[in-house]
């Protein structure tokens, strides 16, 4: 399984951990977007800096990584009350 894939997966899994625990939902999208994003921008110079890829790289990648589970934390919050 490729990383991207395993980090997809952990993006959602944190999602769900925190829609699940934590009652209020604009809340725990909030936590969500904050941790998210310092997870995955960790995740972008972890690529950057010590697997040797560029900025222009990773930053597709990032993208992808931070916008998907983003995405679907915002839409959840938006229809899922």
């Amino acid at each position: 399984m490729s990383h991207t894939a395993v980090m997809l997966i952990a993006g959602f899994a944190l999602l769900i951990l925190l829609r699940l625990v934590i009652g209020d939902g604009a809340r725990a999208t909030r936590l969500f977007l904050i941790l998210w994003l310092l997870v995955s921008l960790g995740n972008l110079l972890v690529g950057v800096y010590h697997a040797g890829y560029g900025w222009a790289e990773e930053a597709g990648i990032w993208l992808l990584v931070f916008g998907a589970p983003a995405v679907a934390a915002l839409l959840l919050r938006r229809f899922w009350r």
